[in-house]
């Protein structure tokens, strides 16, 4: 995308085209304007658009350009955060409500997938956290039974379970939750976008906003080339905020995160390795995902970032640790390659901001952003709507602030998944 393979790879190579776009250019009257065309930006102006509401799109890149365009493509339910510990980081009544949310947001983006004929390669036969030693078996052990009190479809999985789904027998054994699927992620930000249009939504690409004035009970919204004035601004620009909301930006931590493509693997690996089609990734600190997309490439990915010094690092690491996971698969050449961020919160949970009268967001998936992000556009648009009370939100209202020591954080994220890689799987 904008003539980088390494920002989308695989996704923007077997993606259906996006709906056809254009700046914008003039004066236009809305009633909601929707800044950022990833899932919760797509999935607002959907939702507003079903309901009869006059809404523009402002995506400053592409469709699917941030996120929404490089993730691995799991459709997870729930947040990294440990199920028990939300009541205690949000209190009671938001923590559970948040729990309930995105328990059944993988439902959510399965059912819009259907109702529109989205083409993205949807699997809904759940994912696999996989814990690797001791550690990360106890470490699964606690989330399933602190899912199941609630009722969740998860399963805990022995060794041999694991070994024979995964065909590896790397794993001490594993978490399968069949709320939770995978699918073809720019596919999918693109599938909506054809939707919000097909429903009445304007979707201007190539067109940053560069400033916004109060006029009245009204908003002006002004790129470079075109105003819109509406009543309600939805902020989803997550992780790639720049411009007037860039403190979205601020207020989260960049974690990078790669992904290779195998070419298709032949009959019988395809028969061996991730027979069912989960998705996978497993407890490490520095974690690994894995996952077959529907021609059957074999997905890798970890944490990191594909430049410099770490084009170099993250491929030979991400061989060596394939042919380790998968020996039969032998020594592997990638077909393609790519990288993005991910926006890290200090309590890994996202935020819900009223940055002024009639301007709201939700932010800060922390590497879960395809249901979470779906989910709360939804959440936004129906707060738009008058449907849902403020106090009936998920999140309560928070203030962007920025974490101690940000940019170090970042530069050691980036050089300590380098050092981790070179020496891991060589010695």
């Amino acid at each position: 995308m904008l003539n980088d393979p390494r920002s989308h790879g695989l996704w923007e190579k077997t993606a259906a085209e996006p709906p056809a776009t254009s700046p914008l250019a003039g004066a236009v009257s809305a009633d909601v304007v929707v800044v950022g065309g990833g899932y919760t930006g797509l999935s607002s102006a959907l939702h507003l658009a079903e309901a009869g509401s006059k809404v523009v799109l402002l995506e400053a890149k592409e469709i699917g350009f941030g996120g929404a365009g490089r993730n691995v493509g799991l459709i997870n339910a729930g947040m990294w955060v440990m199920p028990d510990d939300l009541p205690g980081v949000l209190g009671p009544v938001h923590g559970e409500r948040l729990l309930e949310l995105l328990g059944n947001a993988p439902k959510l983006v399965m059912e819009l997938i259907d109702r529109y004929g989205i083409a993205c390669e949807l699997e809904r036969h759940g994912t696999l956290h996989c814990a690797v030693g001791a550690e990360g078996l106890k470490e699964i052990e606690e989330r399933a039974a602190q899912w199941s009190a609630r009722g969740a479809a998860v399963t805990l999985l022995d060794a041999a379970e694991t070994a024979k789904r995964i065909g590896s027998d790397a794993y001490t054994g594993s978490l399968l939750d069949m709320r939770a699927g995978t699918l073809q992620p720019l596919a999918y930000a693109r599938g909506l976008a054809h939707a919000a249009v097909k429903s009445g939504a304007a979707i201007h690409t190539s067109s940053p906003v560069v400033a916004t004035e109060r006029r009245g009970s009204r908003w002006s919204v002004k790129t470079e080339s075109g105003e819109v004035s509406a009543e309600w601004i939805i902020v989803a620009t997550d992780a790639y905020s720049t411009g007037p909301w860039e403190q979205v930006r601020s207020e989260q931590v960049h974690l990078p995160y790669f992904n290779f493509a195998t070419a298709p693997l032949g009959h019988n690996l395809r028969q061996s390795i991730l027979p069912g089609r989960e998705g996978a990734w497993d407890t490490k600190e520095i974690l690994s995902s894995f996952r077959m997309d529907q021609a059957g490439r074999l997905v890798f990915g970890s944490v990191g970032a594909l430049r410099n010094t770490g084009l170099t690092v993250h491929k030979g690491w991400a061989k060596r640790a394939l042919k380790r996971l998968f020996p039969t698969v032998g020594d592997v050449e990638f077909e393609c390659e790519w990288y993005g961020q991910i926006g890290m919160t200090d309590n890994a949970l996202p935020r819900f901001h009223k940055f002024a009268p009639g301007v709201i967001g939700f932010s800060g998936y922390n590497g879960r952003g395809i249901a979470p992000g779906t989910v709360f556009g939804r959440t936004l648009a129906e707060h738009v709507l008058g449907r849902l009370a403020e106090a009936d939100l998920p999140l309560p209202l928070t203030s962007p602030t920025e974490p101690s020591f940000r940019a170090l954080k970042e530069l050691w994220y980036e050089a300590g998944a380098q050092v981790a890689h070179f020496a891991d799987a060589r010695f």
